[in-house]
């Protein structure tokens, strides 16, 4: 290159991934429980394309009853961590998170939970 008036053109290409979060099972479906009474079951979270470190949380609903009242019916907690790790290869361990119902008031509920990592996805 130094006194060679020769020009080297570089073409670089590459593919930009996004970090996604799935879940297994896909949608959760609590049964009917007297009231007072804990229902829960475990969800597995599928983190994908994670490249660093990161730490979910969860938005739980809250529940507005006839009377206007609100509720928190819903809990979850990570019983191994709740943080996304990336391996040497490029994968990242899954997660499992329990989630929770109990309620001393009659009530349904279909709606969403949101699962948030540091980064705000």
């Amino acid at each position: 290159l130094n006194d060679n008036p020769s020009h080297y053109k570089i073409t670089l290409s590459g593919i930009v991934k996004s970090p996604k979060i799935n879940f297994d099972p896909p949608f959760l479906m609590l049964m009917p429980v007297p009231l007072d009474v804990k229902t829960e079951t475990a969800i597995n979270i599928i983190p994908k394309d994670y490249l660093r470190r990161s730490r979910i949380r969860v938005e739980l609903p809250e529940l507005e009853l006839e009377n206007g009242d609100r509720i928190y019916p819903f809990s979850a907690r990570f019983p191994k961590g709740q943080d996304i790790v990336p391996s040497s290869d490029g994968t990242n361990k899954e997660l499992i998170c329990h989630i929770s119902f109990r309620s001393s008031r009659p009530v349904s509920f279909l709606g969403n939970m949101f699962f948030i990592d540091e980064e705000e996805n």
